[in-house]
């Protein structure tokens, strides 16, 4: 192109710019992206711990028979609510009912043989004192007299056991509670190894779960002995259970117990936590997750999208004092609101990290610019 045409171009080109210009509207102008930043400080932050739990009545009874024989007759059904006292299942009674009548008889022979010794012995004595009988005949009527007290003593023994023996025939419920699973039918012969059902009580609900070896060792950390553990326990916050549908149940636990003795395998303690079941939604089995909310103090809490991840790595990206940003390996603990970490080890206080806009930084990239540094110092 010659200089005669390029000299057309420039003028046309300046006139459609002019044109524009004139008519209002204003032409776009390079701007320089910028990133928003935060200053590192420290806070207090409430951590919830999760560990896995499984739901237990604290109550939970196996029913097994005392004797043995054919079970004739199951009054409740599987899942069924029950109160102390209430009879669960009856066994062929006939058979002791047998033994406690024989029993009884052999109690009124004893009694019998028992007043006819004392009736000998009184007279025995009777004619010693009058020197009609000898000592030797005294003491031997003596003797069969406190043979046949003790056979009274034995046959009243029995009579008890034959008593106790056929009220085990009917099974009661020993505490207030839920039935399990029954695994007999009516008719099925039992004996004590038989068993007959789990009733749970269920009136309190515990969840046992095992404390992790980092709880274990801020407990050593604050010289937490056997003594003490009680006021630990007692301190602890109020728990949540959390049940595997993600349906948390309304009413809160308390921790009941830490076992004193660490598992070697696991290094963890394992812990109870009770929970008041009022309506009876809990039962024995149920799986979910015990959540309880620790407050940490003076940490370095940072919002999860200012944390850019790099396979294994988590980086920062710090801003320098010319306004470029570095990458900073950090590592971080969730703190379970879905929005910050912890930062265990990286930064420190007063380090400005970009935080918006995180994961579009490139290392060495300047991230603040005159308007913003000027805002940032107000």
């Amino acid at each position: 192109m010659n200089k005669k045409n390029f000299s057309k171009w420039a003028l046309v080109i300046g006139a459609v710019v002019g044109g524009l210009t004139s008519c209002g509207l204003d032409i776009p102008e390079e701007t320089q992206s910028s990133f928003e930043t935060m200053t590192v400080s420290k806070t207090d932050v409430e951590i919830p711990a999760k560990f896995s739990a499984k739901m237990k009545g604290q109550a939970d009874v196996n029913i097994m028979p005392q004797v043995s024989g054919q079970l004739m007759k199951i009054y409740v059904s599987e899942g069924e609510q029950v109160k102390v006292g209430q009879t669960l299942f009856v066994i062929d009674s006939r058979n002791a009912q047998l033994e406690l009548e024989a029993a009884q008889a052999n109690l009124q022979a004893a009694l019998a043989q028992e007043n006819s010794a004392k009736l000998e012995f009184d007279s025995n004595k009777n004619l010693f004192e009058k020197k009609i009988v000898s000592s030797y005949m005294l003491e031997n009527s003596q003797n069969t007299y406190r043979q046949a007290q003790a056979s009274v003593a034995q046959a009243r023994a029995a009579v008890n056991r034959a008593k106790v023996n056929l009220g085990f025939c009917t099974i009661k419920a020993p505490v207030s509670g839920i039935i399990g699973e029954i695994p007999v039918r009516g008719g099925d012969q039992v004996t004590p190894m038989t068993q007959l059902t789990v009733l749970s009580g269920n009136t309190t609900m515990e969840a046992e779960f095992s404390v992790t070896e980092a709880i274990v060792e801020a407990m050593v950390q604050e010289g937490i002995n056997a003594e003490d553990k009680e006021k630990y326990i007692a301190n602890l916050p109020e728990a949540t259970f959390v049940m595997k549908n993600g349906t948390e149940y309304p009413h809160k636990g308390r921790v009941t117990s830490l076992t004193g003795v660490v598992n070697a395998a696991t290094g963890s303690l394992t812990s109870k936590v009770s929970f008041p079941n009022p309506d009876g939604h809990l039962y024995s089995g149920v799986q979910g997750t015990i959540v309880l909310p620790f407050v940490e103090k003076d940490v370095i809490v940072i919002p999860q999208h200012a944390v850019v991840r790099l396979q294994d790595k988590s980086l920062v990206y710090k801003v320098q004092a010319d306004s470029t940003a570095t990458g900073i390996d950090v590592t971080t603990q969730d703190v379970g609101n879905g929005k910050d970490y912890v930062v265990t080890s990286g930064l420190k206080v007063g380090d400005k990290i970009v935080t918006v806009g995180a994961n579009n930084v490139s290392e060495g990239q300047k991230v603040l610019f005159p308007e913003q540094a000027k805002s940032e110092k107000k």
